[in-house]
């Protein structure tokens, strides 16, 4: 034991340096994990049922960004017109649910708290179900953008409602039951999931086939002009979660602790909440009901590089979008010319870590 302390690089230094070094260690894991993205990112550019060579995909990004460079006509207008919005929208969309995660799992403290289980998701897509199903003759009215945006917003103001009444209901004298959140989560998905079923009952053959690609989760809208709606509200919501390190790592150390140390705990499970609704609720409005990524990506990050989030949150953001659009590859490849749900891909990976991360929790590990 004494000679594995003797080579601990951080023994025998200064508080100062050994902060100086974790803020090195944050800096090199975020980097690290700006590189998988951007590899992640390069090969889906090129995967589909027109198969194009990772260099062949580097000429068509050169000639598109800075017009120099020779490519193919065919690779050029691959992945300027249909790959490269698709692989940005998946990883803003992956981004917005793997920092929601993780912030939803900051407050309360648990790593369970993923954003399907405590209603957020279910909530956006019965909001996006009823604005599918009535909101024609609006959108109709409606010019433009407001016509786009029309959907996601309905999915904000769905997941905003769920998880107001899944706090409201876990929340007494000021103190958060994850237990009690846990089992209103299950409630609320069950009364959306019978409100979606309606829907569903009362459809048209068209809407029928609408509903259910949609809730098996798709990337297929994917277009610039998707990317430009969604980009603005995606940023907001993420820029804003990742101001909320500081609380969140106060909140920590327990809610008393975090008031002594002048951080208002309810405010921020509030803010942390809506924040929360706007960013699933959009994804769930632009995308479907893509599950399990708020899960995993944040509890990886935890295993690999401990609870602080300042390594947590960005590090969720980054690889949740590698995540997804690593996921968005493989729905286009395995069954190519046919596409596979990706909302399929990511719960088939992330229904045996749930299980894993529960079993865990029974037996009283981390």
């Amino acid at each position: 034991m004494s000679a594995a302390i003797s080579h601990s690089p951080e023994v025998g230094t200064a508080p100062g340096a050994r902060a100086s070094e974790r803020a090195r260690r944050r800096r090199a894991s975020l980097v690290g994990l700006g590189g998988v993205l951007a590899l992640v990112g390069l090969l889906s550019l090129g995967a589909g049922a027109v198969a194009i060579a990772p260099g062949e995909v580097w000429a068509a990004l050169m000639a598109l960004l800075f017009k120099s460079g020779q490519a193919d006509a065919m690779h050029l207008a691959v992945v300027g017109t249909i790959r490269a919005p698709r692989v940005l929208f998946g990883a803003l969309v992956g981004a917005t649910l793997g920092v929601s995660g993780a912030a939803l799992q900051g407050i309360f403290r648990n790593p369970l708290a993923d954003p399907g289980l405590i209603g957020v998701s279910s909530g956006a897509s019965l909001g996006v179900a009823c604005a599918m199903m009535f909101g024609g003759s609006l959108s109709g009215m409606a010019a433009g953008w407001l016509a786009g945006a029309m959907v996601p917003a309905a999915g904000f103001v769905g997941g905003l409602i769920a998880t107001s009444i899944v706090y409201r209901l876990a929340t007494r004298g000021g103190r958060t039951d994850v237990a009690t959140m846990l089992l209103a989560g299950i409630a609320i998905n069950a009364f959306c999931g019978a409100g979606l079923g309606l829907l569903i009952y009362a459809s048209s053959d068209t809407e029928l086939r609408d509903f259910t690609l949609w809730t098996l989760g798709s990337l297929t809208t994917a277009s610039w002009k998707t990317l430009m709606l969604a980009t603005p509200v995606a940023l907001l919501a993420i820029g804003l979660l990742l101001s909320q390190q500081r609380q969140l790592n106060a909140m920590l150390l327990g809610e008393s602790e975090a008031f002594h140390l002048g951080i208002d705990a309810d405010r921020v499970k509030k803010r942390v909440v809506a924040l929360s609704a706007l960013a699933v609720g959009a994804s769930v409005g632009f995308a479907g009901m893509i599950g399990f990524v708020g899960l995993v990506v944040p509890h990886l990050l935890r295993l690999a590089g401990g609870a602080d989030h300042r390594l947590v949150l960005p590090g969720s953001a980054l690889l949740g979008a590698a995540l997804l659009v690593g996921a968005d590859a493989l729905a286009r490849t395995v069954a190519a010319p046919a596409e596979l749900p990706i909302g399929v891909i990511t719960s088939l990976i992330g229904a045996p870590f749930f299980l894993w991360l529960l079993t865990r929790q029974l037996k009283g590990g981390r």
